[in-house]
Order: C-alpha cells, then structure tokens, then sequence
C-alpha cells in the first residue's frame, strides 16, 4: 500500500489531528474531517477537506475506513448521522470504553468494526495503540487499520476485547503518570533546597533521559533499575521508599484497576 486511500476521520482534536499528521508523512489520498470547532479548519489543506457536519461532506465520497476520534461520552450524537453512510467502509473507533458491540448497534449489524486504543505519543510518532478487530472484520480492513495505525507509532492487536480497558488504563493513560512522575520530581528537588528553575531541568531531563536509555536497550526495565542501584548507595535507600509495599506498587496498582474500572463505565 504505497498511499493511503479515502478516509474520514470523526473528530479533529489532539490524537485526531495527531493521526491525520501521521497519515500525512505516508501520502494520502484524501481525508474528509468532520469537526464543528472552527480551530479545525487549520487542519485543511489540498488532501484535507474539514466540515462541521456529516450533512456536509461532499457528494460522492467514499472512504475506505472512518475513523472514531471523538470523547465517548459524545459518540452516540456524533455517530447516529453517519449509520446510513457507512457502506463498505471499516469503522475504527479510538474511543475509550465503547465496545464493539455497541458500535455495531449504531453503524449497523454488519458493519466492520475495530477498536483501537492510541496514546498521546502518537503526536511525535512514539505512540503505540492496542487493537481488536469485530468478528467480520476482513484480512484487507485489519491491515488498512494497521498501515494507518502504524503512522503515528508500533500497533499491537489482542483477540479478547476485554483487555483494552486495562490497555487504556495502562498505556492511554499512562503518560499523564509519567508527566506527574515529572512534577513529583521537581517538587521533591525544591524541598531540598534545588533552586526551581534548576530542579525543573533536573526531573524533564532524567525521565527523558530514561527513556531514552530504556528505548536503546533490550534489557527489561527492572535489570536497567538494579544497574544503576549501588549496593547500599543513595538509589538503593530511595528505592527503599518508593519500593515498599504500601507505596508505589499498592498505589500503581490501585491507580491501574481505577482507570480500568471507569473504562468499563463508559461502555455504558
């Protein structure tokens, strides 16, 4: 697949638009955005036609898959104009919570449907995104859905739907942890006297350094922990805190089961 086919993307906000960046370094042969914010007309260009509403999409176009990138607590309004328009494409929602079976009973029995589950690193192409496929899905749809996933990071796919509630609890959520990893640090770094400016640049710096080092290497993340823990050096007491029981497993943990448990509740 040298270039992308027709497709329309539902939704033009941060993970829809990074998407539509992605598609765009590959080659695509025209995208339909339909957004009602007038920000969303920055996203237009040659390839790109931005509309307010799926009464306005141009006569005639048909994509090979629509894209789902709208908040799930506004899927049912957004989606209910497009059940007639759907035809032969595939439907791939990046929507956290609404499951296959509840998509299907919007865009119709029939309909090819995927839910997929991103991450905000897809904005620099670092994202990585889960994928189940509904049980009509053809061989060509997953592998459409996969080139266009695959734009903006790694694609995984899972057969049990089920999981993608603690995937969105673990990786569609888990930057914002990573980012208060980031605060923590810096606010730690002022309490012991680090001039602010300083400890900011200290806790950005550390965990993108990290991962960085994490990204080059092979090894797992907890052999790359115990090399850089000396043997009764200042790592090793702070691990000592952050490793007891109680604090970050009881709280990674819990944090992780909360975030899936409010991923069930919006399937409802």
């Amino acid at each position: 697949m040298t270039q992308l086919p027709a497709l329309l993307l539902l939704g033009g906000g941060k993970m829809g638009s990074a998407l539509l960046a992605g598609w765009r370094t590959r080659g695509v042969e025209q995208v339909v955005v339909i957004d009602p914010d007038p920000a969303a007309t920055a996203l237009a260009d040659g390839k790109v036609t931005v509309v307010t509403s799926c009464a306005a999409i141009p006569a005639g176009f048909a994509p090979a898959a629509i894209i789902l990138a709208v908040k799930p607590q506004l899927a049912a309004e957004a989606l209910a104009p497009l059940a007639g328009r759907i035809g032969d494409a595939v439907v791939i929602s990046i929507m956290a919570g609404k499951t296959i079976a509840w998509l299907r009973a919007l865009c119709g029995a029939e309909a090819a449907v995927l839910r997929a589950m991103p991450n905000t690193p897809a904005a620099v192409r670092q994202g990585v995104t889960v994928v189940c496929a509904g049980a009509n899905v053809r061989p060509t749809q997953i592998a459409l859905a996969e080139a266009l996933l695959g734009c903006v990071g790694i694609v995984s796919f899972i057969e049990n739907e089920a999981l993608l509630d603690p995937v969105t609890a673990v990786s569609g959520s888990g930057p914002a942890y990573v980012f208060l990893l980031v605060e923590l640090l810096e606010q730690a770094a002022i309490a012991q006297g680090i001039p602010a400016d300083l400890a900011a640049t200290l806790a950005r710096q550390t965990v993108i350094g990290a991962g960085a080092l994490l990204a080059a290497s092979d090894q797992p993340a907890a052999s790359l922990r115990k090399a850089v823990t000396s043997k009764a050096g200042t790592t090793e007491q702070a691990l000592a805190v952050l490793m007891d029981p109680i604090a970050w497993p009881s709280a990674v943990n819990a944090a992780i089961a909360a975030a899936t448990q409010r991923s069930r509740e919006l399937s409802g």
